[in-house]
Order: C-alpha cells, then structure tokens, then sequence
C-alpha cells in the first residue's frame, strides 16, 4: 500500500472477564473501543466509538463443524458480513467474507502472521499479528489504507481473532 495509511493497534486485554481489546491509534491514544460480554458462547464483542456508540458487533457461530465462522453485525443488529476461515489452502491461510457490499477477502501467511484484506482486487489494508513465544495476548497491527474503512476493518480483525482463538480452544 502506498501513500499515507491508518495504522491502529488492537490488543487483547490481559485479564478481562470480558474479552476486551484495546485499540490504540499510532500515538497510543485509543481509537476505538472493544468490548465483550461477560457470558457469550458466541463470544459477542462490541466495536464502539470513543462515545461508546456501537459500530459494530461480532460474534461467532454456534455450531460449526468443519470451518470456523464468525458474523459480524451493523449497529441497526443487521448482519453486513460473514466471515469464514479456508485453514491452510495451497501454503496459505485465507478468510472469505461474504454478504458485504463488495467482493472482500483476507489473505494470509502459513503461519498466520500477516495478512492482506483485498476489496475488488484492490489492497486496502494489512494485518500484523505478533509473533509470541510465551503465551501473551494477542496484538495485531492493522494498517488501513481508507480512514472511513477503519471501524469496519476492526471488526475483521475481532472476527479473525475470534476464530484463531476458537480454532485453538481459547474461550476469551
């Protein structure tokens, strides 16, 4: 991607009942607020405004058998995207979304590190997932090519990381 870019930082909280996530602008001033709920099988997560409006709500399904899936749903609780997991094609990991406006879809390394999130053939943001050798919180950078696409782009890497934890039998 060239040009100027967003770029937020997401990180899971250490110790939530919840499953919060902080996400930090590049001057750590928090951009956005992530919330969960205390008792969700679905793990529900709230993506808000810093007025603590709803932009968006993720959850994952609830029964699922072979691919790990995730919703993700307007502040009018319309679902505007499906998000499922392509474990390990051709070398890769990938994630389609489907049921957006547009033809999206995430790219990602073997070892799902990195990402692309392509809409109509066109970049329109990165994904970086840190590397962890002891087991700490998640934390993904994300770098957004379109500063109106950043709330749902959020959403995405909440969706993502739903999945990854669910694929791994975390329950945050």
């Amino acid at each position: 991607m060239e040009g100027k870019t967003m770029k937020l930082v997401i990180k899971n909280k250490f110790l939530s009942l919840r499953g919060g996530s902080k996400v930090l602008d590049e001057a750590g001033n928090e951009a956005f607020l992530v919330r969960g709920k205390l008792f969700s099988v679905t793990k529900k997560k709230y993506v808000c405004d810093l007025q603590a409006h709803n932009l968006y709500m993720v959850r994952n399904k609830y029964w699922h058998f072979l691919t790990k899936k995730a919703f993700i749903y307007n502040n009018n609780n319309e679902k505007v995207a499906f998000v499922k997991s392509r474990f390990f094609q051709w070398g890769k990991n990938k994630y389609i979304v489907e049921g957006y406006k547009d033809e999206l879809r995430i790219d990602g390394d073997l070892f799902s590190f990195n990402y692309q999130i392509i809409r109509n053939d066109e970049v329109i943001g990165t994904i970086k997932r840190r590397f962890e050798i002891v087991p700490l919180p998640d934390q993904f950078t994300l770098d957004i090519k379109y500063d109106e696409d950043a709330p749902f782009l959020v959403a995405l890497v909440i969706a993502i990381d739903n999945i990854i934890d669910n694929r791994n039998g975390q329950s945050r």
